[in-house]
């Protein structure tokens, strides 16, 4: 059976990213900012360590397809296209979300997250404002988060943004380095990192905020040089800024939003966490 998407809109917030939008709300409205941008949703993965044969971003919480959730996270920002690239299970995905005003792009072999973003170059051939990367296994994510990540990759004139968190514990997320001007240089993932390295506590969130221009140079340039023979998107911070464009970090002010769901007891937290906001209503 299809899934529908709906949502209630929130009311007014009173973060910096709103009061920008009060002052300037052409600059940001769906004829502003987000007429501009095109959303895609990463959703190719299999899930092993979900011990299921379904397709992880398939998996119910509290009723819902976890994708759904991040579809009307991006639905509710009002960006002007919103692409899903799928993988396994592809089929199933497309029949369970038909009536979702999504296009598809299929990622027939995973072979990592730049390759799944190369494989949507085609679809974005005629588009010459920002893509916001999203993943679809992170149902907690707002549109009030996207939003502000939005707002501030315009401000600073970013090439490039990553949104990132700061956690007391890292564990093994990738560590967001910086020059000694504070300017952004790499992601390093965990197990690549240093031991001074791995004491920082700006760590990756997964979704990213670039100019299409700036995908179609970059990315056919990425390699798999590495033990998971996998084109990684975090490679894009480090040769982005080697090449001297503007590349952003924009820090989060809740890590909760990015708790990604890669086992049964993470699906299990999530479900909690929604279904207690739920009841919060």
């Amino acid at each position: 059976m299809p899934y529908a998407l709906c949502f209630a809109c929130n009311g007014p917030r009173t973060t910096d990213a709103a009061q920008q939008q009060l002052l300037f709300p052409s600059r940001y409205s769906k004829r502003g900012i987000m007429k501009d941008t095109v959303a895609l949703v990463l959703a190719a993965g299999k899930g092993t360590r979900m011990y299921s044969d379904l397709a992880k971003v398939l998996h119910p919480i509290c009723g819902r397809p976890m994708l759904s959730y991040t579809l009307i996270a991006v639905e509710e920002l009002g960006v002007n296209r919103v692409l899903v690239v799928v993988g396994h299970q592809a089929e199933r995905i497309r029949e369970i979300f038909a009536e979702a005003q999504v296009e598809w792009v299929l990622q027939s072999q995973q072979l990592g997250t730049a390759h799944a973003v190369q494989c949507a170059l085609p679809h974005l051939a005629d588009h010459d404002g920002s893509v916001l990367i999203c993943c679809g296994d992170t149902p907690l994510l707002t549109a009030e988060t996207l939003r502000m990540f939005q707002v501030e990759h315009m401000n600073r004139g970013a090439d490039l943004s990553v949104l990132s968190m700061l956690l007391d514990e890292p564990g093994s997320y990738g560590r967001v380095v910086r020059d000694s001007g504070g300017e952004v240089s790499a992601i390093i993932e965990a197990k690549d990192a240093t031991e001074q390295e791995l004491t920082i506590r700006e760590v990756n969130t997964g979704i990213y905020c670039a100019s299409a221009d700036l995908l179609r140079a970059v990315l056919p340039d990425i390699e798999n040089a590495n033990a998971q023979g996998e084109y990684y998107l975090t490679d894009l911070v480090q040769m982005s800024a080697g090449r001297g464009l503007n590349v952003q970090a924009v820090t989060a002010s809740d890590p909760m939003e990015f708790l990604g769901v890669n086992t049964e007891e993470g699906l299990a937290a999530a479900e909690e966490v929604i279904a207690r906001s739920t009841q919060g209503n």
